[in-house]
């Protein structure tokens, strides 16, 4: 069954009565709609690319937030072979928001690592909708220190609102662990690439995309703070939401301006679920691509470029 979002209902009465047409012939032989159907498919099509072809951002916000998008396990499954996962911070628990473990691309040796939002009731309970805690972002620093050890490179997929703000996450040391785990981003001598696959939000998201190479797909979203947050200190009116997207410059487009991302990776036409498959291939086309670009530098090189990379992003920005 199809989630439609909010300025989607058009879409959904289409595609709605064409389903019904087709239920109808099931269920009564004699009956051909298949002319009438292909039209309404046809109408359906076109209203889908019509709507696509210039989202605002805060349609933007919608789609990178649509449930049924390609998640992270999702991509480990498809393009990773011999995932082996890795659990645990070695000092609290281990964090089911954030996955990650050795595993081979093309049979080459890697570390992916990833928040993993789930994608039913239990699992986005069990996975805290990808809100990492303190222990989440440690045992990414754990598999970081591991890869840096043996030189592998590492893979971050991120899709996270935001680091967990409860009470407990905090009393563990929230704010130090995202810093930690940002700081490690930097110091590693091995390829760091990352992909914003869903939301990448405030410094839950920069703490596995302070990368050498950051590729978003065309409908996701990277951002300081979310949009219903900034609307809420800015406004003092969470309904503002709208405003608040369209000043952050939180989508892809306006990233690669700035040289936050350094690639969009192009989603089917109606968004990476739609065709989930495609999305997938995308995104490993891409991190093979940002993999193959890093191949002939030292472990010195890689670090000292992502550093400069991060230092010169606020003279870009005030250019642009």
């Amino acid at each position: 069954m199809t989630n439609y979002l909010d300025f989607e209902k058009p879409l959904a009465e289409i595609e709605g009565k064409a389903a019904e047409l087709r239920a109808m012939a099931r269920a009564n032989e004699g009956a051909n709609v298949d002319d009438e159907a292909t039209a309404l498919d046809r109408k359906a099509a076109d209203l889908l690319k019509s709507l696509y072809a210039d989202l605002t951002p805060w349609r933007k916000c919608q789609v990178a937030r649509h449930p049924d998008r390609p998640h992270c396990r999702d991509y480990i499954d498809a393009l990773f072979t011999e995932y082996t996962p890795l659990a645990g911070d070695r000092n609290f628990a281990d964090d089911h928001a954030v996955m990650g473990g050795l595993a081979r691309l093309d049979g080459r040796p890697v570390m992916v690592i990833g928040h993993e939002k789930g994608n039913d009731t239990q699992s986005r309970i069990e996975r805290n909708f990808g809100m990492a805690r303190p222990e989440g972002y440690r045992k990414a620093i754990r598999l970081m220190d591991l890869a840096d050890r043996f030189g592998l490179p590492v893979v971050t997929l991120v899709d996270t609102p935001g680091a967990y703000p409860g009470k407990g996450a905090e009393e563990r040391g929230q704010s130090e662990a995202i810093a930690r785990s940002t700081e490690k981003c930097l110091a590693l001598q091995v390829p760091l690439v990352s992909v914003i696959i869903g939301e990448g939000g405030s410094g839950g998201a920069v703490a596995f995309a302070t990368a050498n190479r950051v590729a978003m797909l065309e409908h996701s979203i990277y951002s300081v703070i979310s949009p219903e947050g900034c609307a809420s200190i800015l406004w003092k009116d969470a309904e503002k939401m709208r405003e608040a997207a369209e000043a952050l410059r939180l989508t892809a487009q306006d990233l690669l301006k700035l040289g936050v991302c350094d690639r969009i990776i192009p989603e089917p036409v109606g968004g990476a679920h739609r065709d989930r498959t495609a999305t997938v291939r995308a995104v490993g086309q891409a991190i093979r691509a940002m993999l193959a670009e890093l191949d002939d530098l030292s472990p010195q090189a890689l670090r000292d470029k992502r550093r400069q990379k991060y230092l010169d992003l606020g003279n870009k920005g005030l250019a642009a």
